[in-house]
């Protein structure tokens, strides 16, 4: 079974797509009524898409086939993965100082960074969205990120 036939996957997958409507006020991809085609057309995007979940130390829980492709990592070993690893420790305060804007406006539009693969390939992503992952009542779930542009450093 394909990841995004995961009934957790795609119940994750619409609540990516609704949040992002809800603070951005357009849509992440083409809207359709379908759930399961909906978490294949995001797994299967052209741009990265990630999210994490609210623990103190906050675990990956979704990663589309672009995201695992450019961290260098399965499925498995992505939502196993701490949030913070995709920096480099030095550049981890400034994805600190970013979560903390988030959280104030629940979404930021313009966020650039360096970023860091599993097999330690450096790349800077540009005009990242970071958004608050919420439920129907307005619970945060998680927060999660989008952007299309990256290049390689190394």
């Amino acid at each position: 079974m394909a990841i995004y036939q995961n009934q957790a996957v795609i119940r994750w997958s619409r609540r990516l797509v609704s949040s992002y409507r809800q603070w951005l006020g357009e849509d992440l991809l083409s809207p359709t009524e379908n759930d399961q085609r909906l978490a294949q057309n995001l797994f299967k995007a052209p741009f990265v898409v990630v999210s994490h979940g609210t623990q103190a130390d906050p675990i990956l829980n979704y990663g589309n086939q672009t995201a695992l492709e450019l961290w260098q990592l399965d499925w498995h070993q992505f939502i196993q993965t701490p949030s913070r690893k995709t920096a480099e420790l030095v550049h981890r305060d400034e994805r600190e100082t970013m979560l903390a804007q988030l959280s104030s406006r629940g979404y930021i539009d313009d966020y650039q960074g360096i970023r860091i693969s599993s097999q330690g390939k450096r790349f800077r992503i540009a005009q990242a969205i970071v958004w608050n992952v919420v439920d129907g009542d307005g619970t945060r779930l998680g927060q999660a990120a989008t952007f299309s542009q990256w290049q390689f450093l190394d």
